[in-house]
């Protein structure tokens, strides 16, 4: 006689979670495998957004294959390998480009080429190149503007007299607690803003930030930060981030699927910070156009040397080295130095384009990891260096 199965123990997820219960676990880090990667494909289910059309022609991604199976690296001191790094870091989905080809493309845990995936602070890259888009449009006069005169609910705020140069590379002064997992931090409280659906209503707790420095004194990561950038995009252009992203470089480029963006609510900003959904060729390709250095079929969208300066290491006014850019991450090689000029956007839960013009190399990668930061078993900057390094010096 078969032995009957015990009766299913209780959930340890709900699975009928609703969005507000579903992002807050996820940024808690409570979330299952399964129930990790529903949320980042299903992310603009979650609330209110915005719409960034496709092209009507999308840019061929040509198909260059470079075989990569045997790409091993030493991290951390231990012997690892790209199946290492796909498996062990949760990476849905993984695609590189060299010289504009695809060298290789592989999806994991049911994506594909057409899944979209939630940026979160990749986006905060996009944001900022929109405002190079907007000086170079003669929106926005100079970095060293003041973000206040552009936004009015800032006057007279810790953020009047900030530079707008400050605000891109979070160094306003302003104080913000990005604690992901603390539920009374202002990262958490900005969420909770926005799972209420109220527009506003985080450029009102900005406005109500203490200073904790000198603008250019202090770099205090922020995604409130961010929200400013979108603010300022808006009232300069007179156009919401998803529609200028649109009309600048979405279409033009060539993307080939609609992507969607968070919003605070119905009709209210983009959450700048976070929140664009898009397929992973078309995260490549935006790493493919700042390559390019934001020309597209001969026509400059941003100001020359924007991406030179956007994503340079700088140093604060005190002399502090700061390995940050405007919202780009400036990398560094095997030795530690930043030779290549590389950089990337990244993003919590494990999102990432990496861009390396030395190497003409693009590297985009969706994961779901378990946490927000600090869950990746294999760091992704030795990875994206081991690619790298399969470029050999001769293909410069």
């Amino acid at each position: 006689m078969d032995t009957p199965f015990p009766p299913p123990a209780a959930a340890l997820v709900p699975p009928d979670l609703d969005a507000a219960a579903r992002v807050r676990r996820a940024y808690s880090g409570l979330l299952t495998p399964d129930m990790m990667a529903e949320t980042l494909r299903h992310g603009d289910r979650l609330f209110a957004t915005r719409l960034v059309p496709a092209a009507p022609i999308p840019r061929p991604l040509p198909e260059r294959p470079v075989d990569l199976s045997g790409l091993r690296f030493v991290s951390e001191g231990r012997a690892v390998d790209i199946f290492d790094y796909i498996s062990r870091n949760r990476v849905h989905g993984l695609l590189v480009l060299h010289d504009g080809a695809v060298a290789l493309e592989t999806y994991q845990g049911g994506n594909d080429a057409r899944t979209r995936w939630l940026s979160m602070s990749m986006a905060k890259s996009v944001s900022t190149t929109l405002v190079g888009a907007a000086i170079r449009d003669g929106f926005i006069g100079s970095l060293d503007d003041n973000v206040a005169d552009y936004i009015g609910e800032l006057r007279g705020s810790a953020y009047d007299g900030v530079p707008v140069r400050d605000v891109l590379q979070m160094t306003s002064g302003v104080a913000f607690d990005e604690n992901y997992g603390d539920p009374a931090s202002d990262r958490r409280r900005m969420l909770e803003a926005q799972i209420a659906q109220r527009p506003g209503a985080i450029l009102r707790h900005l406005a109500g930030q203490p200073k904790a420095g000198a603008p250019g004194t202090l770099f205090n990561y922020s995604t409130g930060e961010t929200h400013v950038v979108g603010a300022l995009v808006q009232a300069a252009t007179g156009r919401f981030l998803s529609d200028y992203l649109a009309e600048k470089i979405w279409r033009p480029y060539g993307m080939e699927q609609h992507a969607r963006w968070w919003l605070e609510g119905p009709d209210g900003l983009e959450i700048a910070g976070s929140g664009l959904h898009a397929c992973l060729r078309d995260f490549a390709r935006f790493g493919q156009f700042v390559l390019e250095g934001g020309v597209i079929d001969g026509m400059p969208v941003l100001p020359d040397g924007w991406m030179e300066e956007a994503a340079r290491p700088r140093h604060l006014a005190t002399g502090q080295a700061l390995d940050y850019g405007f919202m780009w991450w400036p990398q560094p090689g095997t030795d530690g130095g930043f030779q290549d000029g590389a950089y990337r956007a990244g993003g919590i839960f494990g999102q990432y384009i990496y861009v390396n013009p030395a190497r003409r190399l693009v590297v985009a990668v969706n994961s779901a990891r378990s946490k927000p930061k600090g869950a990746e078993a294999i760091p992704d900057i030795d990875f994206f260096n081991a690619v790298a390094a399969a470029f050999a010096q001769g293909d410069r």
